[in-house]
């Protein structure tokens, strides 16, 4: 398909498997002594893991032999979990799109163009990206630097499974574990919370071309808590998981709510949608049930999915009532 964005670029990318050559990294210490290993990593009664860890990411067991100070983030959704797990102060740059929080050290490198040199002029000890791209990993490993590979998620599960490798990789462990437990179980309790048995539908638009996510989608999962059913499944491309639809098929479908995820970056809302040809008369047009996402929120897997939970939450219970 072709994203117009980065940020569904690295949903799609990831989905797409894009996840790393599946090497160790090299950057190590060589035969540390029983490293700690990321799910079961030794606490050292202070909250911070104990060192040397290893840490099962998409490019193998990476052992880090010390708390890293430096830490380099080519991924906004890695950079999103290293500031809500505490680690923010030991973050000295992230790529380009990592925009949030606000206080991330923001830089021009990048996480869809990697250049090795740049990164390394960064004087990192520790690299955390999503996509394996320009032979980054293993252009990194050639000089040393330990490299976290963690791509996109596809289900909640490895969400929650790179909250906590983080926190091991970082020395921030308890606090990792107590974010992704709180991400699990207020997601949880909103899916609980959700009306059953209204049978609604909805449709996802990832871009103004228009791009959609299917069920089978790390998105799409997320709106399946709430027992929605997804237009997008019936699309004629939906193997891929993001199909190109047609306004015709749109308008065919009529879903009961709409969700846009292209707000920010190309300008979409309710009210640009009633201005398209026979978009006017959808239901959800009609019946206000047009939710404009952020389009950061509905395009990461990191600790703010529990938001992108929550506006799905109030945009069922809002439609059931």
């Amino acid at each position: 398909m072709r994203p117009v964005r980065t940020a569904v670029a690295g949903v799609v990318l990831g989905v797409l498997g894009l996840a790393g050559c599946g090497q160790t990294d090299g950057a190590a210490t060589s035969a540390p002594p029983t490293p700690a290993v990321s799910d079961t990593a030794a606490s050292n009664g202070t909250g911070q893991g104990a060192f040397p860890v290893t840490v099962q990411a998409g490019n193998g067991a990476v052992t880090i032999a010390k708390r890293p100070e430096h830490i380099v983030s080519l991924s906004p959704t890695a950079t999103e979990i290293l500031f809500a797990i505490g680690a923010g102060a030991q973050v000295s740059a992230v790529d380009d799109q990592s925009n949030y929080p606000p206080e991330a050290p923001k830089t021009s490198l990048s996480g869809f163009k990697p250049n090795v040199e740049a990164i390394v002029a960064a004087k990192p000890d520790l690299v955390v990206l999503a996509n394996d791209l320009e032979g980054v990993v293993a252009g990194l490993g050639k000089v040393g630097v330990p490299v976290l590979l963690e791509p996109a998620a596809t289900k909640l599960d490895e969400t929650y499974d790179q909250i906590r490798d983080l926190g091991a990789a970082t020395g921030n462990t308890a606090k990792a574990e107590e974010v992704a437990d709180g991400v699990k179980q207020k997601i949880d309790a909103l899916a609980a919370a959700a009306p059953k048995g209204k049978s609604l539908t909805y449709y996802h638009e990832l871009d103004s071309t228009p791009y959609a996510a299917t069920s089978s989608t790390f998105i799409g999962q997320v709106y399946n808590l709430f027992g929605l059913k997804n237009i997008a499944d019936e699309a004629p491309d939906a193997a891929g998981g993001y199909p190109k639809l047609s306004a015709e098929f749109i308008a065919k479908a009529d879903p009961d709510l709409i969700f846009l995820g292209d707000t920010k970056c190309c300008g979409q809302n309710a009210a640009t949608l009633a201005k398209r040809p026979g978009w006017s008369g959808l239901s959800a047009v009609k019946k206000g049930r047009v939710v404009e996402l952020d389009d950061d929120i509905a395009s990461r897997w990191g600790p703010r999915v529990a938001d992108l939970a929550q506006a799905v939450g109030d945009a069922v219970q809002k439609a059931a009532n």
